[in-house]
């Protein structure tokens, strides 16, 4: 093993450049236009392909002056190109250098067999709109059909976490291109009816069929004729998210809602989630609110009430009357005396009545402010917990509220207790 010599990238790529630019210097192809764009440096890129295969091409802008017909080139035309297999080191791949490009005749195979399939299945009401299911507005459970480590299963996953709090996620892996890919997806929708229809009390409430974009032929399976049938007979809602905004395939149209990335139909599917919790934590916060308001208005209204306020005020009144007295002249004051005994007189009856009146409202006052106490002291969730009661949450903080959110959850899921002096775990089995 020692004596293994090893190659860099560089040397190696560099080999593979020199035997591939050595042996197709020349070389003359046929095939359907896609992905056609122009760039900014004048040089023209697209992708050839046929049925089975596709190739990267470009023609450069120099070339490009010489083939003025490119101009009128767009997806789905066939054509006819002579050039050379050119290696790009950087990425490691390869290409066809156009230097003459001509329309061939017969038009693109794929684009026109893709709008004959359209246009039959249009005729046969595949597409019609009174035939889609809706979509449910609070799925329980979500089946996604896409290729377990592509990036759409990601961006999904990744948009129903953070919205969603008691979504169950069902991944159905699938082929989603090249040979195969039609039937594998059938396959997969075919075990996910199967797997509702055989379970009613954990049954899917919609299916998302998806994938990342890519070219026409790249996402060819999903204009298969059988599928698009499949799809039609679904008892399930579908939702489409095939590729990005521009793509289109049949899949799209038969379904019962076409979403134009995995993302947005992740949001399609938590909007209704995402309402509820927004008006619980309103909820919330008012309540809260007005258990503070409650609480500091009957406070206020005690300190009101204190029997020292009331006899600084009668004292006041009685030296403002001791003041006056003082004032009054030597000659009335005997005639003064007179009125003012009867008038302490009347002073002092009013202050018996105004006590035993103010006993009364004290009464009354602690009697409504013990009631108050008692009612929030029942709302207390600690007094809850203190008479015998306790709470279970998920790892997440969610609240398992029924027994049947809990059989939801799998075995050693992470569970906490709430108890009025503390909190447990204990793992489900």
């Amino acid at each position: 093993m020692s004596n293994i010599r090893y190659d860099s990238v560089s040397t190696l790529v560099g080999k593979v450049k020199g035997l591939l630019e050595g042996q197709f210097r020349s070389v003359s192809i046929e095939g359907e236009v896609t992905n056609f764009s122009l760039s900014s440096s004048g040089h023209y890129y697209f992708t050839l392909s046929d049925r089975n295969s596709s190739l990267s091409a470009c023609l450069f802008k120099m070339d490009a002056l010489r083939n003025p017909e490119v101009k009128m080139l767009k997806d789905g035309d066939k054509v006819q190109c002579i050039g050379s297999i050119g290696v790009y080191a950087k990425r490691g791949s390869f290409q066809l250098i156009a230097k003459r490009i001509t329309k061939a005749g017969g038009g693109g195979d794929l684009l026109a067999e893709f709008e004959k399939l359209k246009k039959k299945l249009a005729q046969e009401g595949l597409f019609d709109l009174e035939v889609k299911k809706k979509i449910p507005t609070m799925a329980k459970k979500i089946a996604v059909i896409t290729a377990l480590r592509g990036a759409a299963l990601q961006d999904f996953l990744n948009i129903m976490k953070r919205r969603t709090l008691w979504t169950d996620i069902l991944v159905v892996p699938t082929l989603v291109q090249g040979d195969g890919a039609a039937a594998s997806i059938r396959k997969s929708l075919f075990n996910t009816i199967k797997f509702s229809l055989d379970n009613p009390n954990n049954k899917v409430d919609v299916i998302v069929l998806t994938r990342g974009g890519g070219s026409l032929e790249d996402l060819w399976a999903f204009n298969d004729e059988a599928l698009a049938w499949d799809i039609y007979n679904c008892p399930i809602p579908i939702i489409s998210a095939v590729g990005h905004q521009v793509d289109y395939s049949i899949s799209d149209f038969v379904s019962d809602m076409r979403c134009e990335t995995p993302s947005a139909a992740a949001q399609v599917l938590s909007e209704g989630q995402t309402q509820i919790l927004s008006r619980i934590e309103n909820v919330r916060r008012h309540l809260n609110n007005s258990a503070k308001n409650i609480i500091y208005s009957r406070r206020d209204r005690v300190g009101a009430l204190r029997p020292e306020a009331l006899l600084s005020r009668v004292n006041n009144l009685f030296q403002d009357y001791k003041f006056r007295l003082e004032k009054c002249s030597l000659e009335k004051r005997d005639v003064e005396l007179i009125g003012l005994h009867d008038h302490w007189f009347r002073i002092d009856d009013n202050m018996k009545r105004m006590k035993a009146s103010l006993d009364n409202i004290l009464k009354d006052r602690e009697h409504r402010v013990s009631k108050s106490i008692e009612l929030l002291n029942a709302l207390s969730p600690n007094n809850v917990l203190e008479r015998g009661y306790s709470y279970v949450t998920s790892e997440d903080g969610h609240v398992v509220a029924s027994s049947k959110e809990f059989t939801a959850l799998p075995n050693g899921a992470t569970l906490s207790i709430q108890f009025s002096d503390g909190k447990n775990k204990v793992s489900k089995v």
